[in-house]
């Protein structure tokens, strides 16, 4: 299906990209590139996201058409269990502060990225956006989940009180360049890829991963989901989150993930699955059809993916000093 005539244009626009040196972020930055506007960014030196004075400040002196809020503070089963105050707190602060501040200082358009996690543990699968607060949450990331709940909510209210072109957007788990790849509150793919680099540099002959290997995941390469948050601002208005990611096809389980990046770093030795430890929920895929059905589709598959995210952390990220004691194999979120 071909995607209907644009309801916003980025031609000549000021766009403010909220959390620009993270993955998604910084993903949306480059993008952004080929649109024609003006990219909006501001160190978290210069401006705390978790301030309200400052953010309406901030936004009233740079008069942005349009928001992206990347900015977040995320991170894997062992961040969320051991952070759960930080994992509230700062998410509801920066959406909150964000979505009030940009209806204020009249934006033109806003995008909240949220994630997949928001659905129920238990939601049928693949998890449509339907299924939003059917049931109880995930455990190892309710704190995480709460608050973008919360966001979602917000642009919907903003929407129908103030007529605010809001809207809320749940990727499935990320990948790619300037990914988080601390080994004690990354994600899981990142936190494995550079485990298993370690591995391989150090000469282990295994790597210790939490959980059983069992849970199924999808992952997406983060530059698709910067182009599918550009093609959802251009065609979408509505109330209500929209999924982005990959589909079925490219449903992996962790050790099937696991057993990949081992063969793209090169590593021969084994994976002992610590099956004492959290898996996390058993399934998270992500019902596609909405966006599907405007004409957007994600194009890389896990394998080219892994290769480039591979690359990039060769180059900006391998060699760094870390500590042995601190190695703990990463949860599944």
């Amino acid at each position: 299906m071909t995607a209907s005539a644009p309801l916003f244009s980025f031609e000549g626009k000021r766009v403010f990209v909220a959390g620009h040196r993270g993955l998604a972020g910084s993903a949306i930055v480059r993008r952004l590139a080929a649109e024609g506007c003006a990219v909006l960014t501001v160190d978290r030196e210069r401006l705390d996201l978790r301030r309200q004075a400052e953010v309406e400040a901030w936004l009233a002196a740079n008069k942005p058409d349009a928001v992206f809020v990347a900015a977040a503070t995320v991170g894997g089963i062992q961040a969320n269990s051991t952070r759960p105050a930080e994992f509230i707190y700062d998410n509801l602060a920066i959406e909150t502060n964000l979505i009030h501040g940009a209806h204020k200082a009249g934006v033109e358009k806003l995008l909240f990225l949220g994630s997949t996690c928001i659905y129920p543990k238990f939601a049928p699968q693949p998890m449509k956006e339907e299924t939003l607060l059917t049931g109880p949450l995930e455990p190892t990331s309710e704190w995480y989940a709460v608050a973008k709940i919360a966001g979602v909510k917000m642009c919907d209210a903003y929407r129908r009180q103030y007529g605010c072109d809001f809207i809320s957007v749940q990727p499935t788990s990320l990948y790619g360049p300037f990914d988080n790849f601390d080994l004690d509150g990354g994600h899981v793919l990142p936190s494995l890829m550079r485990r298993i680099h370690e591995a391989k540099a150090h000469g282990d002959d295994a790597v210790e991963i939490w959980g059983s290997g069992k849970p199924l995941r999808e992952f997406l390469y983060v530059d698709d989901l910067a182009d599918a948050l550009v093609f959802l601002m251009r065609h979408y208005a509505a109330e209500g989150p929209i999924n982005v990611g990959t589909g079925t096809s490219a449903e992996v389980s962790i050790r099937g993930l696991a057993e990949t990046i081992a063969a793209v770093v090169g590593f021969k030795g084994r994976l002992a699955f610590r099956t004492d430890k959290p898996d996390g929920v058993p399934r998270k895929l992500g019902d596609t059809t909405k966006i599907n059905a405007l004409g957007w589709h994600a194009r890389t598959g896990l394998d080219e993916g892994l290769a480039r995210t591979y690359r990039w952390f060769l180059g900006n990220i391998a060699g760094r000093n870390v500590s042995r004691a601190a190695e703990a194999a990463k949860g599944t979120g």
